[in-house]
C-alpha cells in the first residue's frame, strides 16, 4: 500500500538517526517500527493490579489545618516564604 504520512519533528529525527545507524531504507524501518508498536497499541495499557497504601499514624496534629500559613510557619519557621 502506498500512502503519505506527516511525521512530527521528533519522530522524523528519530527515524533519520536509526536509518543512518542501521543503514536501511526508510520504508523498511517504518514497517519494522509499526510491526513492533501496533500490537502494543492494540492490547492497550497493561493493568498491573490495585495498589493499596498502608495507613500510618503521624501523631497528634498541633495546628489547625484550615490555615496553610499557620502550618507552614510551624513546619518551616516564620520565614517560610
Amino acid at each position: 500500500m502506498r500512502t503519505t504520512l506527516t511525521l512530527d519533528d521528533d519522530v522524523a529525527s528519530a527515524l533519520k538517526r536509526l536509518q543512518r545507524s542501521r543503514q536501511i531504507k526508510l520504508k523498511a524501518l517504518v514497517n519494522e517500527a509499526l510491526r513492533e508498536g501496533l500490537p502494543r497499541l492494540e492490547k492497550g495499557k497493561k493493568r498491573t493490579g490495585n495498589y493499596r497504601t498502608r495507613a500510618v499514624s503521624l501523631g497528634r496534629c498541633f495546628v489547625s489545618l484550615e490555615s496553610v500559613s499557620e502550618a507552614l510557619s510551624l513546619a518551616e519557621g516564620e520565614d517560610h516564604r
